[in-house]
């Protein structure tokens, strides 16, 4: 067998376990959908197409118990202000990791990614003692103002980003008296976009998806964020066996993140490939 048809066959075969995992990953997805649009009489059966499909369950999801427009208003409100901080704050960082120097720099940047070591877990208690002395418990303060403070991933993520951007660009905007806020919000921010589209994505569905510490600080449920609802809705239904209502509304909860990330995903690939190369 020569070396092209060896190749040939290794791409084929490559090709071919890629589809098969990417058919493996999809299928559950498509049975959400499919069963979303089922009647609860048929949301057992194996048809991946249903026979006949009907929008009642997502009319039932706005009549049921659960106030599921709150909670996707919650759910958003929280996310949009855990991305925008995490971006603010850590941009910021970023760039005076990667371009303003001063003594100490490379040690404080080696001391922040050890922090990625330590369990969020850990810090679960401390943050709740002082959330609970500020009075902020039962509201959704505790769930987007940590963002604010910053985050290892999300500097380190921006700052080799930053460190692909030609330093000569900083050298002539001093030289035309241009401030380091000048160079931050108008050389650096706008050529970053791809690395803040990247980490805007992992920051929104990290926030979207959470579980935990929305159980903790909101257990309260019309205050609640839309993980929640929907947890406490799966116990209800697996009393009543009404799983087509609970798969409308699975549906609906991960729709946005859909959304984005086709959107985004140029920049998002983008920026991730990028963030991981020195020049």
């Amino acid at each position: 067998m020569t070396q092209k048809n060896q190749k040939l066959l290794l791409d084929l075969l490559s090709y071919t376990l890629l589809i098969i995992g990417a058919l493996l990953m999809v299928a559950p997805f498509l049975w959400m959908i499919s069963t979303s649009f089922k009647l609860p009489a048929d949301q057992f059966t194996k048809t991946l197409i249903p026979n006949p499909a009907t929008l009642k369950n997502y009319q039932d999801l706005l009549s049921v118990d659960l106030d599921f427009p709150l909670l996707f208003f919650n759910s958003t409100f929280i996310s949009v202000m855990t991305t925008v901080g995490q971006l603010l704050t850590c941009s910021m960082a970023a760039f005076c990791f990667a371009v303003v120097k001063f003594k100490g720099r490379n040690l404080l940047f080696g001391a922040l990614l050890a922090t990625m070591l330590i369990p969020f877990h850990v810090t679960l208690i401390p943050n709740f003692i002082i959330f609970r002395w500020l009075g902020l418990i039962g509201t959704s303060v505790p769930l987007w103002l940590p963002a604010f403070w910053g985050g290892a991933f999300g500097t380190f993520l921006i700052r080799q980003y930053f460190l692909t951007i030609p330093r000569d660009l900083v050298d002539a905007a001093r030289v035309d008296g241009a401030s380091l806020p000048q160079i931050f919000w108008k050389i650096y921010m706008p050529m970053a976009m791809p690395a803040l589209a990247a980490l805007g994505i992992f920051t929104f569905q990290g926030a979207w998806i959470d579980l935990l510490h929305p159980l903790i600080y909101l257990p309260a449920a019309p205050n609640t964020t839309l993980t929640v609802g929907l947890a406490f809705f799966q116990q209800q239904m697996s009393h009543g066996g009404k799983f087509t209502v609970l798969m409308a509304g699975a549906f609906l909860s991960i729709l946005p993140l859909l959304l984005i990330f086709f959107f985004a995903q140029k920049m998002f690939i983008e920026g991730v490939a990028l963030s991981g190369v020195k020049r």
